[in-house]
């Protein structure tokens, strides 16, 4: 069998979040895979109790002696958040440069009972050798320090991964994208690009942090109370700007949040704000006169239990805004998330406080190349396969047409459990493999198969009706029935009460039984199950869950 270079994404393509690729070389059981990145996607409102989503990796389990090693990106939860829980499955080695290798400690260290995962410290630009896997790091700007593209060379050809990138010639922290290093790429010959498409909808080019640290400095500056500022925890050039602002402004920066306070600590250990004061403790806050205070605030998506949630609220136990206080919310708010953010400027906006986000003012950018970047990019590299990733059908398909009027010969559209070769020709998916979705539920991992979320997801519908029966063993009913209704009106439509409703239905069911079926356990539930159930949708038009308990004594 010949040998084939082949890419398969189990997480990432067709969605924004929770990204996993895998690239494999050689033939049928001798193959050999590298992944790149393990993250996770956040739940939203239809998934109830599930806390991340993650990709089931049960073909990497399955391959798990042909898999070389996890590359990691970066240190965004969308590509390295799996890792504590999926990573004991694989015990695979796990390379990353040092800031994400240190955030990823600290996470770790913060998750009581967490395993220990050792990292291997890449440098920035270094290399990797796993197999027949040449890996070169390539330094590129993002929201977050220390991201990279990967130049994957293989005896069949070179791939690169762009991971998430942008080209910021003015980026407060990091060098900018390696520019002459993808060029060199294109020189060498590049069989394909494997790319970023969040912002293949959005014509021209994404403004530089540099811009948005302008923004901030005036609106620092010009501030009379107390101000604050919220933002991805992440993102340590917008922390940078906003502490070079606060000292301009004579002010002193508190940070308020957990995630923040870890994030401003591995960037100091990392050396992302040399030069910077120390920053205040959330303790200090209230001891800070209003006009020498900048609050570096957790909870730019409404996430209901960060600190921009709770002061919005007034319940935060340290740090509260006045009348005439201002709010940046130095941050987009991403799609799904739009009542959580309405919930907190609303919140906000009601105890009198000014609220500044990116609809008036230049305070956020994004992290991902639009159009002309990615034009731009093509020219440098020169790819003769392209295959869009990390984006929804409309972004890929937009970065599709772009890849193609940029003249490249072969563009494959993919999905999640995709099997694409890369080589020989002709490019194309050519297969399956298995590509599914685990739920986070608490301290559990379950597939998204089961039907636990289904039936949350009904209960929060139709509400739950339980009934106990206690029966001799010649079926005469010992007691009154227990009945207990959770999530159901109180009473019908004439003020009836629909606890007594269904009382009287499971009387009238079990007395209607012919006596030989009463001595039965499982006849007597099901026709009570079906009698109250029956009795409650008469008067709710909504069948509720009905559980019956039969206890014969």
């Amino acid at each position: 069998m010949a040998q084939e270079l082949l890419f398969a994404p189990l997480g990432g393509v067709g969605e924004i979040g929770m990204n996993l690729a895998l690239y494999g070389l050689g033939d049928g059981p001798k193959r050999q895979w590298i992944a790149v990145d393990l993250g996770v996607s956040f739940a939203g409102d239809d998934l109830p109790g599930v806390d991340l989503i993650m990709p089931d990796i049960a073909f990497l389990v399955a391959e798990r002696r042909n898999l070389l090693g996890l590359v990691l990106t970066h240190a965004h939860e969308d590509h390295f958040g799996a890792l504590l829980d999926l990573w004991p499955r694989l015990r695979v080695p796990v390379y990353a440069t040092p800031f994400t290798a240190a955030l990823f400690v600290a996470k770790r260290l913060g998750e009581p009972g967490a395993p220990d995962i050792p990292v291997n410290v890449v440098p920035l630009g270094g290399r990797i050798h796993l197999g027949p896997f040449d890996i070169e790091l390539v330094s590129v700007s993002h929201s977050i320090p220390e991201s990279n593209a990967l130049i994957i060379r293989t005896p069949l050809g070179n791939v690169l991964h762009t991971g998430d990138w942008k080209l910021d010639p003015t980026p407060i922290i990091g060098p900018p994208t390696d520019e002459a290093k993808l060029r060199a790429l294109g020189q060498e010959g590049c069989l394909a690009l494997v790319g970023d498409s969040t912002n293949a909808v959005r014509d021209g080019r994404s403004p530089s942090e540099t811009d948005v640290a302008k923004t901030l400095r005036e609106l620092i500056g010009a501030a009379q109370g107390r101000i604050a500022i919220t933002t991805f925890a992440s993102n340590v050039a917008r922390m940078r700007a906003v502490a070079e602002a606060a000292a301009a402004a004579g002010r002193e920066v508190v940070v308020v949040g957990r995630a923040m306070d870890r994030v401003a600590q591995v960037a100091r250990e990392c050396g992302y704000l040399d030069g910077i004061n120390e920053f205040r403790s959330v303790e200090v806050y209230g001891h800070l006169p209003p006009d020498k205070v900048v609050a570096l605030c957790t909870g730019s998506q409404g996430e209901p239990r960060a600190a921009l949630a709770r002061i919005s609220e007034d319940q935060h136990p340290e740090v509260t805004f006045s009348k005439g206080d201002t709010v940046v919310f130095s941050s987009r708010t991403i799609p799904g998330n739009e009542k959580a953010v309405g919930r907190v400027i609303n919140g906000l906006v009601r105890q009198g406080i000014e609220v500044v986000t990116d609809r008036t003012h230049l305070v956020h950018v994004s992290g991902h190349p639009r159009r002309a970047e990615m034009e731009e990019l093509y020219r440098w590299v020169r790819p003769r396969i392209a295959i869009p990733v990390h984006g929804e059908a409309l972004h890929l398909s937009e970065h599709a047409k772009l890849a193609r009027a940029a003249g490249v010969p072969e563009v494959v559209l993919c999905g999640d459990g995709d099997l694409v070769r890369l080589a020989p020709d002709p490019a194309g998916v050519i297969d399956e493999v298995p590509a599914a979705r685990l739920y986070k539920d608490g301290a559990l991992l379950i597939s998204a198969e089961e039907r636990t979320v289904a039936e949350r997801r009904r209960l929060s519908f139709s509400g739950i009706v339980v009934v106990a029966l206690a029966l001799s063993d010649k079926g005469a009913l010992l007691a009154d029935p227990d009945v207990e209704l959770i999530g159901i009106p109180e009473a019908n439509a004439d003020r009836k009460s629909m606890h007594e409703i269904a009382y009287d239905a499971a009387i009238e069911t079990f007395e209607s039984l012919p006596k030989p079926r009463r001595r039965d356990p499982q006849a007597v539930e099901e026709a009570v199950k079906r009698g109250v159930r029956a009795a409650i949708a008469g008067h709710w038009q909504k069948k509720p869950i009905c559980l019956v308990q039969v206890i014969t004594v």
